[in-house]
């Protein structure tokens, strides 16, 4: 643009001030320094935040979180003996209770069911007598109606002539007269350690009658 076209009047500042004479301060020239180090500061400034940044995120300045700061460090196990027991591991021996076999309970036995079994092996012809040793009156008599009621054919009854020197209801048999002998003493109540084979003299089964006598139904 030459003087010519310039639209506006001439003023002071367009007069070129003398030699040697100080230049106004928009005017002075600017070093390159001067141009430069505004951009550097800027520069540091993000360098420095992004270091201080990328230290932060990865634990930097002392590092770990301040959670991981809080924790203790693991200790280490100390390393086992195995000739060492360890109390805590040790496990406390146990005691079994002593295994007690049941004894088997054996059902008691219907007595009907033995005095049927022992009379079908009975010979109920065989002579019984019935004999009172100062036992209750008439009780002779009611031990050969209780054998009669079960099919005893010869059944007789009296008073015994003497002292049989038993002091309880006792049954004695003749040889081969065992099972015929055990029907009698079921019949009439008499436990089986009570009838005793001996020689009898008169009779194959014989009853001596002490007390009073528990006939079966």
């Amino acid at each position: 643009m030459s003087k010519s076209d310039y639209p506006y009047a001439p003023d002071e500042f367009d007069v070129p001030a003398p030699e040697g004479a100080p230049v106004g301060v928009f005017r002075a020239p600017r070093s390159r320094w001067s141009k430069t180090w505004p951009f550097l500061l800027v520069a540091g400034i993000f360098a420095v935040v992004g270091i201080g940044g990328v230290y932060a995120v990865s634990g930097g300045f002392g590092g770990g979180t301040p959670e991981a700061d809080a924790k203790p460090p693991a200790a280490s196990a100390p390393a086992e003996d195995p000739a060492a027991g360890d109390p805590s591991t040790e496990e406390t021996p146990v005691e079994e209770e002593p295994v007690t076999e049941e004894t088997p309970v054996e059902e008691p036995a219907n007595p009907a069911t033995d005095i049927n079994a022992l009379l079908a092996a009975a010979d109920k012809g065989a002579f019984v007598r019935v004999l009172n040793d100062k036992g209750p009156e008439g009780e002779s008599r009611v031990g050969k109606a209780a054998l009669d009621a079960k099919g005893f054919t010869n059944v007789k009854f009296e008073a015994y002539p003497g002292d049989s020197g038993v002091t309880v209801n006792s049954i004695w048999y003749a040889a081969d007269r065992k099972e015929t002998a055990m029907a009698v003493a079921a019949v009439l109540g008499i436990p089986a350690e009570q009838v005793t084979q001996v020689a009898v003299r008169e009779g194959d089964v014989v009853v001596i009658v002490k007390s009073a006598l528990t006939v079966a139904p």
